[in-house]
């Protein structure tokens, strides 16, 4: 009996310590663990301004799902609101409501938010401001057909859920102004990046207006940042007061990408007084092949490691398309310092590029009056700046890039876009929002011949069921005569 009872205790103490251990070690993994994603174009890892906004929410944000659980896009659009609930910080909480289905719940719902609610989508709700995202809005469908018909491009959730999320906890929107009339390489440039750049805003919570200088006497009071983008025209005495005036407020910001063709002295004396001087060269590379002379002017840029602006591109490179001119920063000059006024470099050309003056010779040659080392390409400056970055409320922001091209359509890498995108979250001081934007997840279809569709229908359904029988008889056949 002794032996026996010992025996029973024994193993009971056996199964509580493996039911301890069990639910132990299940406790600690829900509390404490750690998600990879495996797949190749991290589809399920959120965008780094999207983090960002998470990670620094002050507010509470209500996330509802409203898509029929039957729906093609319920299935993914749930995954991604709980990667929100997920890396939220407690403050994002998250439902599921079927329309169909839940009516009661859908129908208090209604009531909270006043939407009607007569078609799916996704509400992103904060205090008392409401956004609801209908589901077409969520992805893109490829052209042609009615609308139910056209098969789905690409999904675009994480874009339009993060920019609502921006706009329910922000409020009203920023206001940038686009400024116009002083012409342009092409109409359609001038427009491509005014669509581009309006894009950025429906992401980023700001609105884009068209500015003509020369129809008004001061910049609009409420205006958050002026864009000045590929003026072939030069600014007149009055309209660069205009500029001027608006510079001298508190809080302002300036977007300036050139174009090197075009010709703007009082712009460039404008640009030069704050420690960034437009050279007028090409940023080219230029060989001598067996086919004749050579000549290069997209350039291949390399990010600043430093910047707030270019530090999240930093482990990556871009192409310029188009021409390029460098840019002279004098960010040791005393008399900046003096006036509070830092400049830093963003982007420079890699090794083999330099700065040209005679890049209309068909063989250009480097030499003294070209720049060889230290070739930027664009550049930022910063008045009133304050090394505590907590109060840096009231400075003025300013980028300068020797490029016009960033934004065309026909060239524009998404490198590129995140890169003008942290530049006009730069100046309007919301650093949060710098970082690689959302990227849409694009469907791929493949092709196949007759011919490749009957090889992979052999191969599947007659080779590899041989192959595997093949070895079962080869090792039942050796086991047999062992």
């Amino acid at each position: 009996m002794p032996r026996r009872w010992s025996i029973g205790v024994n193993v009971f103490i056996q199964i509580m310590l493996t039911l301890v251990l069990f639910f132990g070690v299940n406790r600690l993994s829900y509390r404490y663990h750690t998600r990879w994603d495996l797949s190749p174009q991290k589809n399920f890892t959120l965008s780094q301004i999207t983090l960002n906004n998470l990670e620094k929410l002050s507010k509470d944000v209500f996330i509802a799902n409203v898509i029929p659980r039957d729906a093609p896009l319920f299935g993914e659009t749930q995954t991604l609101l709980e990667e929100y609930r997920i890396n939220g910080q407690g403050r994002v909480k998250v439902r599921s409501i079927d329309p169909l289905r839940d009516v009661e719940r859908a129908e208090e719902l209604k009531a909270e938010t006043g939407l009607p609610l007569d078609q799916s989508g996704v509400i992103v709700r904060c205090s008392k401001r409401t956004r609801f995202i209908p589901e077409e809005e969520l992805v893109i469908r490829e052209k042609g057909g009615t609308e139910v018909q056209r098969a789905i491009k690409e999904y675009r959730g994480e874009d339009a859920i993060t920019s609502a999320l921006i706009n329910v906890v922000e409020g009203d929107a920023k206001k940038l102004y686009f400024v116009v009339g002083k012409g342009s390489r092409t109409e359609a440039a001038l427009l491509e990046s005014m669509l581009a750049i309006g894009e950025l805003g429906r992401q980023q919570n700001f609105q884009l207006f068209p500015l003509n200088l020369a129809e008004i006497s001061t910049v609009p009071a409420d205006a958050d940042g002026v864009i000045l983008c590929g003026l072939r025209y030069d600014l007149s005495e009055r309209e660069m007061e205009i500029i001027k005036a608006y510079w001298a407020r508190q809080r302002t910001g300036l977007l300036v990408m050139l174009d090197p063709s075009g010709e703007t002295p009082r712009l460039g004396a404008f640009l030069g007084l704050h420690g960034v001087v437009p050279r007028g060269d090409r940023v080219l590379y230029a060989e001598s092949t067996g086919k004749g002379a050579r000549k290069e002017f997209s350039v291949q840029a390399i990010f600043d490691v430093e910047s707030p602006i270019t530090r999240p591109l930093a482990t990556t490179s871009t192409n310029l398309p188009g021409q390029t001119e460098s840019l002279e920063v004098r960010f040791e000059d005393e008399y900046l310092k003096n006036q509070n006024i830092t400049v830093h470099p963003l982007m420079g050309a890699s090794t083999r590029y330099w700065g040209e003056k005679n890049y209309l010779e068909d063989l250009p040659i480097a030499d003294d009056e070209d720049v060889k080392e230290d070739v930027f390409l664009a550049a930022s400056v910063e008045r009133g700046s304050i090394s505590d970055e907590r109060v840096r409320l009231e400075s003025c922001r300013m980028v300068i890039v020797g490029n016009a091209a960033m934004l065309d359509k026909q060239s524009a890498l998404a490198v590129n876009r995140d890169f003008v995108s942290a530049s006009l979250n730069w100046i309007l001081n919301r650093e949060k929002n710098i970082g690689i934007t959302p990227k849409p997840k694009s469907n791929y279809r493949i092709q196949l011949t007759q011919r490749q569709s009957d090889i992979i229908f052999w191969s599947t359904t007659l080779v590899m069921p041989s192959i595997v029988l093949s070895l079962g008889l080869m090792v039942w056949a050796s086991r047999r005569a062992s």
